[in-house]
């Protein structure tokens, strides 16, 4: 793994968020997505070397809005920039990790990604991230 890619922030209202996180960072959102086969809503700020991905649920069988019914809004995941997204899946299957996909999906920010269960990790939800070139 290479570099914390971005901090995923699930919230209820995307639109409220985004004046929220403007605000506070003094700027607008560089993009904003739809990613329909995660069923959710995003909007990607820079902060310094740093990416924030705010993220709304469009339907509520989507992850997200399970999230934020059991946990409330707040941080939903950390994600890793990786070379090569199928080798590091192989590398962490055979490490004993959880992989929640059988193989990368596209995703918001013209990324391969892939999420590793929290279960294997403290809790904390893994993205792997791999630009598409």
């Amino acid at each position: 793994m290479e570099k914390i890619e971005h901090l995923g922030i699930a919230v209820k209202d995307l639109q409220k968020a985004n004046e929220i996180y403007s605000k506070l960072f003094n700027q607008e959102p560089y993009k904003t997505e739809i990613v329909e086969s995660e069923g959710v809503s995003t909007s990607f700020f820079k902060v310094g070397e740093n990416k924030i991905e705010l993220l709304e649920a469009t339907n509520p069988d989507s992850a997200i809005a399970k999230f934020i019914d059991k946990k409330g809004e707040g941080i939903h995941h950390v994600a890793f920039d990786v070379e090569d997204i199928y080798a590091e899946m192989e590398r962490l299957r055979k490490e004993g990790f959880t992989i929640l996909n059988e193989t990368p999906k596209k995703g918001a920010d013209n990324k391969l990604v892939c999420f590793i269960h929290p279960k294997s990790t403290n809790g904390v939800l893994i993205e792997l991230c791999q630009e598409i070139k």
